[in-house]
């Protein structure tokens, strides 16, 4: 019996006590512990939802911070979101504010992120429409080659 140990019979009785073994398994443990590993590494990648914004490349070096940046994309169609939400150009810059001043006021730092094949002239609108806002830490993000994170082309 692998789960219990018994004792020799004492006195031709023929009677057998169970004794508990005192060891724990661990391989179901473990064999639960992997399966939960392997759930949250692929679950993980598909809880980062975006706008789907086809970014140009570059090569200029990631720029890191610590406080999380408000993200504002254009897309293909000239479609402008902050974060994920979908918002009228018009709406854009009282939306801003709103979340600025929820982080700490106009020093907030906002990404613009716009499609390659979107026209120069949208970007630079909506850019400008953030810049007469008050916003100061304004920048273009693009896509790096060949796996690098994503650099901030330049900051305004």
């Amino acid at each position: 019996m692998a789960g219990a140990m018994l004792d020799p019979p004492r006195g031709g009785s023929g009677k057998r006590r169970y004794r508990p073994m005192a060891e724990i398994n661990m391989i179901p443990l473990i064999d639960v512990m992997l399966v939960l590993l392997i759930i949250f590494m692929v679950s993980a990648p598909l809880l980062t939802v975006g706008v789907n914004v086809d970014l140009p490349r570059t090569s200029a070096n990631p720029v890191s911070s610590p406080d999380e940046p408000i993200s504002v994309s254009i897309t293909a169609e000239g479609r402008v979101f902050i974060q994920e939400t979908e918002v009228a150009i018009g709406d854009l810059v009282p939306r801003l504010r709103t979340i600025a001043e929820a982080r700490g006021g106009n020093e907030a730092r906002i990404f613009v992120r716009g499609d390659r094949a979107i026209a120069y002239g949208r970007v630079m609108e909506v850019m400008g429409l953030i810049a007469q806002a008050g916003f100061t830490r304004v920048a273009l993000l693009a896509e790096q080659p060949a796996g690098r994170e994503p650099a901030r082309a330049g900051t305004r």
